[in-house]
């Protein structure tokens, strides 16, 4: 697709490269462009394989279908336990939560609130009218308005699909639901990777960057000629709204991303191919008195703030944890209850309250905007490693494509191509110190990124792969990274730090010891080590819990609270400790979204007993309808 004058002087202005702009492959509808006084004139042709659903592939039908949709009462069917209150606050209608910065306002998008009339009327007008006596739509051939629903046999879609069934039927739309076992459903070669639905229900996660790339431009069709690749499987096609995600995904400034994701979502909610319902809900419980306990939506790592929660009169917290951690040691276990600790062990980077990024122990976040960025121009040789048009890490060689700093795509043929290259400062709070009082400094971050990028099986290895060249400083490091990055993850520090000077009881320090034999050490794998969070591990009984205490050294002030228990709970059992004082706070993962133990809490919540925080999780219910069929 042709860039347009405005995005080009965009980019070439900021000196990014579009790394994110998808390369154009066979897609399912083929798109010829022609520019004229900054407007996108678009024809569309299907492709020879497929063929426009009979049904679904009439916008007035799917808008048809969102009117007839009572989405809170959805969530309420999916979720018995809750209120109408907290069942409306889960409601979706585009591909962000309200909550998230990325959406823009319920005024500037195509909003279908529950509406039987209007929806009736939409039928009507597309063909469909209900004949006396009959309990179904029918064309003028007299062939009955009714789609089939493919799902999961998941409790919770069982529930919202039948309650979907019934609400549909009022409309005259007979739904045909088909609960299959997720193997197929996800399968590699079955069900939505071959699009072989009509209607699909499934879940989708919201990040803190909303991307959407894979799931909404026209390449990421699944079909044939791409070799089944994408999750597109509406085979949605809109190039105004193709055209904005890729320009959302090739800025790193955020007003230019707030103003392409409007874009996008307008075209997106006004063409319905796809209809969001409702987040799953997170649930926290807690005793009445706990206070500083701060539940937000988009952080799901809620001991990010535990320095500052405290009880009256009490010298310690008990938290109730879903599970036992493997290991301490974060460079290698990515456990959610691994998180949850090391959050208190370490402090955290960076937080995503309300699905934005906030600064933590690193600050400022190095955005554009902050000026911790350099964008310089480079030309690579041959052989030498870049990150494609695809994204991927290559060497540099014929054929190889890479977006020039102009945000062209290229071929390498043996001729030098200009590149786009990031240069980003991360740097760390000062006064950042471990538990022995000692200051982190430079060979802490050095130590730590030894051990992340040079340790097999580190989670970190994609993003090491990326970088060209890093610089260490007393607070903080330079990354250089390769010509062709350009994540929306670029303004977070992607490398933490170890106490170089931690004395291990084998003898010698942390530093001096070979990074492969780390995890060998209890000081690492138990996390019994100088730390520069709030808290450290003074005692791990297996099987039933962890003891920290805090740290005085703190570099935000001591903890208000001594002394932290994290006991080991059965899901079941949580209500029971809650209410007998055993554990004072319960987190989402323990808490989970179904009965039981949700009956329970929320009894005991209307009773005054407990507190109960119920949030909208980045995970969300939609159905995609199938605009073509292959």
């Amino acid at each position: 697709m042709a860039m347009d004058g405005r995005r080009a002087l965009l980019l070439l202005t900021l000196g990014l490269l579009a790394a994110c702009t998808p390369a154009r492959t066979v897609v399912q509808t083929q798109l010829v462009e022609r520019v004229v006084t900054q407007q996108v004139r678009v024809e569309v042709t299907p492709p020879p394989f497929t063929a426009p659903h009979p049904i679904l592939s009439d916008v007035r039908v799917r808008r048809a279908i969102a009117h007839c949709t009572d989405k809170p009462a959805l969530a309420g069917a999916a979720f018995p336990w809750m209120s109408p209150e907290t069942a409306s606050s889960l409601v979706m209608d585009s591909f962000v939560p309200r909550e998230h910065w990325g959406y823009p306002g319920d005024e500037a998008i195509a909003r279908y609130p529950f509406d039987p009339a209007r929806a009736a009327a939409l039928l009507e007008e597309a063909g469909w009218r209900l004949v006396e006596g009959a309990d179904f739509r029918q064309n003028a051939a007299g062939e009955e308005l009714a789609l089939k629903l493919t799902t999961t046999t998941a409790t919770l879609r069982q529930a919202w699909a039948s309650a979907w069934e019934a609400q549909l039927a009022a409309c005259g739309i007979r739904l045909v639901r088909f609960h299959t076992p997720a193997s197929w459903f996800f399968g590699d070669s079955t069900g939505l990777a071959r699009r072989d639905f009509e209607v699909a229900g499934f879940a989708w996660v919201s990040q803190p960057d909303p991307d959407g790339l894979t799931l909404y431009r026209c390449e990421a069709i699944p079909n044939p000629g791409n070799a089944w690749q994408g999750q597109n499987y509406m085979g949605w096609c809109n190039p105004a709204a193709n055209q904005a995600i890729e320009r959302a995904n090739a800025s790193l400034a955020v007003e230019d991303r707030v103003e392409a994701y409007r874009e996008f979502q307008e075209a997106f909610t006004e063409d319905a191919a796809s209809l969001p319902l409702f987040s799953r809900p997170l649930g926290y419980a807690y005793r009445p008195d706990l206070e500083g306990f701060l539940a937000v939506a988009g952080e799901t790592v809620y001991t990010w703030d535990a320095a500052g929660w405290t009880i009256p009169g009490r010298e310690e917290i008990v938290i109730g944890f879903s599970a036992e951690p493997a290991s301490l040691f974060d460079v290698v276990e990515s456990s959610f209850v691994t998180q949850l600790i090391t959050a208190l062990t370490d402090g955290v980077r960076y937080t995503s309250l309300g699905f934005a990024y906030q600064p933590r122990t690193q600050t400022p976040l190095s955005t554009i905007e902050s000026g911790l960025v350099q964008v310089e121009e480079v030309a690579p040789g041959e052989d030498e490693r870049v990150v494609t048009t695809a994204g991927q890490v290559a060497e540099l060689a014929q054929g190889v494509e890479v977006w020039d700093v102009q945000g062209e795509r290229r071929a390498y043929a043996g001729e030098a191509i200009g590149m786009a290259q990031l240069v980003v400062r991360y740097a760390f709070a000062d006064g950042l110190a471990w538990s022995d009082g000692k200051l982190v400094s430079q060979e802490d971050f050095e130590v730590y990124y030894q051990a992340a990028c040079g340790l097999e099986g580190s989670r970190l290895m994609s993003t090491c792969e990326r970088v060209s060249a890093i610089e260490f400083h007393s607070d903080g490091y330079t990354v250089s990274w390769l010509p062709g990055f350009q994540a929306p993850s670029y303004a977070l520090a992607p490398f933490g730090y170890y106490p170089a000077h931690q004395e291990l009881e084998a003898g010698g320090l942390l530093a001096d010891e070979p990074v492969e034999r780390w995890d060998d050490h209890p000081e690492i794998r138990l996390g019994q080590r100088v730390v520069a969070g709030p808290y450290r591990v003074v005692e791990w009984e297996f099987g039933r819990r962890i003891v920290l205490e805090a740290n005085p050294y703190y570099y935000l002030g001591p903890p208000k609270t001594p002394r932290l228990m994290l006991e080991f709970v059965e899901r079941s059992d949580v209500a029971r400790r809650l209410l007998d004082g055993s554990i004072d706070l319960a987190g989402w993962d323990l808490v989970g979204e179904v009965a039981p133990p949700m009956d329970a809490l929320a009894g005991a919540a209307g009773r005054g007993e407990i507190e109960l925080s119920v949030l909208p999780s980045a995970t969300w219910e939609h159905v995609d309808f199938n605009l073509w069929l292959p």
